[in-house]
């Protein structure tokens, strides 16, 4: 078998003639799919198979057990149930349920941290099927294969680690250069009606096929890869009606930078969005992804859309044939009962109704993805805010839209511009999600087009979307604006620069931004001058769903786990891996006169609490990246980022450093956060970090779900105060005390008490949302440790037996 390594080289050297050459799936319509269904090349086929085949049985159990109409979610959740024997009702949003999922994920900065505590349990091999996907680590600057030559060198330990760990312990394994995860996943792993956990927070993607694929911490996949109970709060139901269909400029992006503006960044909280109606429909399963990645950023639990023949059509050009088959079988149970459809209100939560005949195309930004602007209104509101109106950078592509409709639909604007002699104004850069959809549009042309315009083709990587990007364009230390068809746009996270202004669209919204160059410019309205001095108003986009020729079939580079007992010793000189020792449990007494590390002001998402960037490559080793504790995180006190109070030397340094004076001194300390505190990425080093530098508690007005996961996790005690108003009460230089840790209990709330520099007190109360189980983990120092002391007992009590 090649190396990883040269597989990618030998796919990304000779895309134009392997595309050609290969042999690819015939496109089959919806009335005539292929007759044979061949399974072989269908990772863990038999598994699916099982899952159809009790899937009815299970469905049926259900309801005979809730004997109402269900939703979508509820029928993926109840079958998923760990324990089935224990079913009832569960309260949404209140109640706990432990679900068994099909399929888990990771990748090169999730993945070093999840093996690492994967390896202190002791198991011989993963417990469900699973891929590691390396994509995160590859840093954007001169173009794809360049880039992946640093990043082969540069990422050698980790890579190493991984693959080795794939091998043994049953992870397939896509090298640096294969594709971004997400859609690695929806080309190979994705099917109808299943569940996935991956170490991401855009997991939710594979709602565009109908699975409910949930973002998590590694903690919470190594529950997964155990084989035990993963554990979720029942999340709360969000009905999104659509209907009519997308004209013109709009697109599936536009309808969640939308929905977005319209929930915001916390209001899908601990909730699962469910798309029905006609208009779901219209909609392609690419496009339909595109929505359920980002609904991530409205802070929802999950996405997910019925399945429909777009899917169909999806999954039989991606070779999943006999996936269709199967799911037909149960089709009508892959979609919301039609008491539900019919009587939204009384099923779902909330409902939001999004008629997409009408719908406007959208930028959304700067600094949060939910700042929603129909492009009718941007550039007033740009003038108004004082935004620079100057486009440095059109960036194209990313898991979000790097579908093939995406791409041609862009394209289709580009090859006008072309036509037309108008000339770009805004460097542009092209992102292809995926080494199969990399190899299809070199086949048909479509990067060429690009290239014309000069545009630079990036690695099928993260890239500029995750932070991993070497800007040389524009000026990042002044003010500055620039345009993706990304997901997440929160101050610094694409290029490490606060001054960045960035805005999300759609891909043939970037393209046509770029241009003119100015964010003030509305292709749907405006004009763009050629070379020979003609005004051009821009045609409306046209695009392929999916490829007439089907997509390149023959794609190397997924290395399959042989479990040979590969040793897994990591070499204290290795910078980027290290193994962990477990965290302290605690010692049964309460938390008294601990320092405040920080009072945290507004916005503090995971970017800020854990950046990515240049410190995304040591998120194998604690002891290094947390380093970046809290580093973009505001001082309610000073209105700065990295200047907070040590309270030992009486001087200001960063959060980071003096929490590790803390540590050192074994003094424990307190995190105040504001509302929706950890929002964004599922990056569990943002709670890992404060753990390992003692970081006892984290109080907040409210927690985002995944973070808040994280910190039960990890040993940390997370709470919101019971008043958010008690947050205007905590002082600087005040010592915190959590009263009443003995008697702590589901339901029932604590005693902060503060310690003024005066002397005076107050006290105030705090709550929380733990249950039995998570304060057993919280109890005994995290959650692994309780794990591996259970596991440990069971295998005690068994040899006494």
């Amino acid at each position: 078998m090649k190396t990883p390594a040269l597989s990618r080289r030998s796919l990304l050297k000779t895309a134009a003639a392997a595309g050609a050459a290969a042999s690819v799936p015939t496109l089959a319509s919806s009335a005539a799919l292929e007759p044979a269904a061949e399974t072989g090349h269908i990772r863990n086929f038999d598994m699916i198979e099982a899952f159809y085949r009790e899937y009815p049985k299970k469905l049926a159990a259900v309801r005979g057990h809730l004997g109402r109409p269900l939703t979508l979610a509820e029928k993926i959740l109840y079958t998923h149930l760990y324990h089935p024997e224990e079913m009832r009702e569960f309260k949404r949003g209140a109640d706990y349920v432990e679900l068994r999922p099909d399929r888990a994920g990771t990748h090169d900065i999730g993945g070093p941290m999840a093996i690492i505590q994967f390896l202190s349990s002791g198991k011989d091999r993963i417990a469900l099927p699973a891929a590691i996907v390396c994509d995160h680590l590859v840093m954007a600057n001169a173009g794809a294969i360049p880039d992946l030559k640093v990043a082969d060198k540069s990422n050698y330990e980790t890579y190493d680690f991984l693959a080795r760990a794939a091998k043994r312990y049953g992870f397939d394994f896509w090298p640096a250069g294969a594709g971004i995860c997400h859609q690695v996943f929806l080309e190979n792993y994705n099917f109808p009606g299943g569940m996935m956990l991956v170490t991401d927070s855009h997991t939710p993607t594979a709602g565009g096929l109908g699975m409910l694929a949930i973002g998590v911490g590694g903690a919470d996949l190594v529950d997964g890869l155990m084989g035990m109970e993963w554990e979720l709060k029942m999340p709360k139901l969000i009905g999104v009606k659509l209907t009519g269909r997308l004209q013109g400029w709009a697109s599936p992006k536009d309808v969640i930078l939308k929905l977005t503006g319209i929930l915001s960044t916390k209001g899908g909280t601990n909730a699962i969005i469910e798309f029905f109606g006609e208009g779901t429909e219209s909609l392609s399963a690419t496009g339909k992804a595109t929505i359920c990645n980002m609904g991530a950023e409205t802070g929802a639990t999950t996405s997910i859309f019925p399945f429909d023949a777009a899917m169909e059509r999806y999954l039989v050009s991606t070779g999943r044939q006999a996936v269709v088959d199967l799911a037909r079988g149960v089709a009508k149970d892959l979609k919301a009962d039609p008491e539900v459809v019919a009587d939204p209100a009384k099923y779902y939560d909330r409902v939001v109704e999004i008629d997409l005949s009408t719908l406007e195309p959208h930028i959304n930004g700067p600094f949060s993805p939910d700042a929603a602007m129909p492009i009718s209104t941007v550039a007033a509101k740009a003038k108004e805010k004082g935004f620079p109106q100057k486009l440095e950078v059109a960036l194209i592509g990313s898991c979000t839209n790097s579908s093939y409709e995406d791409i041609t639909r862009a394209a289709s604007v580009a090859k006008e511009m072309i036509d037309k002699g108008i000339e770009v104004k805004t460097p542009i850069m092209v992102v292809p999600g995926s080494v199969r959809i990399f190899q299809t549009l070199e086949r048909d042309g479509l990067l060429d087009v690009f290239r014309k315009l000069n545009a630079t083709v990036l690695a099928t990587a993260c890239g500029p979307c995750i932070g991993q990007w070497h800007r040389t364009t524009g000026d990042m230390t002044r003010p500055n604006s620039i345009i993706e068809s990304f997901n997440r746009n929160f101050a610094g996270r694409n290029d490490g620069s606060t001054k960045t202004n960035a805005f999300l669209a759609s891909p043939e919204i970037v393209m046509a931004m770029a241009a003119e160059g100015d964010i003030t410019f509305n292709p749907l309205a405006g004009t763009l001058r050629s070379r020979t001095g003609q005004n051009v108003k821009l045609a409306e986009p046209k695009g392929e769903e999916l490829p007439k020729q089907g997509f390149v079939k023959e794609v190397a580079g997924c290395v399959l786990p042989t479990y040979e007992k590969i040793d897994m010793a990591v070499s204290p000189t290795n910078e980027r891996i290290q193994l962990l020792s477990p965290f302290k449990p605690w010692d049964g007494k309460d938390f008294v006169a601990l320092p405040l590390l920080i009072k945290v002001k507004g916005k503090c998402t995971t970017d800020h609490i854990s950046p990515g960037g240049k410190w995304l490559p040591y998120r194998g080793n604690i002891d290094r990246i947390s380093d970046n504790l809290l580093e973009r995180g505001i001082n309610a006190f000073n209105g700065q980022a990295g200047k907070v109070w040590n309270a030992e030397t009486k001087a200001y340094d960063t959060p980071a450093k003096v929490a590790r004076y803390y540590k050192n001194h074994h003094v424990a300390s307190v995190i105040v956060g504001d509302d929706n505190y950890g929002e964004g990425s599922s990056r569990e080093h943002a709670a890992m970090e404060p753990r390992y530098l003692d970081v006892a508690v984290v109080l907040a007005k409210s927690l985002a779900r995944i973070h808040e996961s994280n910190l039960k996790k990890q040993g940390i005690l997370a709470l919101t105060f019971a008043d958010p108003a008690d947050y205007d009460k905590i002082r600087e230089k005040d010592r915190i005390s959590v009263l009443g840790l003995s008697e702590i209990a589901p339901n029932k709330t604590v005693v902060i008490e503060l310690t003024h520099e005066d002397g005076s007190k107050e006290r105030f109360e705090a709550r929380h949302s733990y249950n039995a189980k998570q304060l057993a983990w919280w109890r005994a120092g995290s959650a692994l440790n309780w794990v591996v002391a259970q596991e440990k007992a069971e295998q005690s009590g068994a040899r006494k037996a």
